[in-house]
């Protein structure tokens, strides 16, 4: 669990930035997105299309490289 010390000289600022980039280090954030129970039908079809684009620009990279080797 994060957890900011505020140091005497330190301003809300400074303390707020060292802790939201602890949070995005340990990924909290995804990870209680991720455990949530009910997915929104606006989720399913955003994550179904980031899916289907790294699949897509997977393929197109295998291809490039396959066809460099030629």
């Amino acid at each position: 669990m994060p957890g900011v010390i505020v140091r005497p000289d330190d301003s809300f600022e400074a303390a707020y930035r060292r802790f939201k980039k602890q949070v995005d280090r340990n990924l909290i954030v995804t990870e209680a997105r991720a455990r949530r129970f009910h997915e929104t039908e606006t989720e399913k079809r955003k994550k179904f299309k980031i899916a289907a684009r790294k699949k897509m620009l997977k393929r197109l990279y295998m291809m490039r490289r396959y066809e460099s080797r030629l």
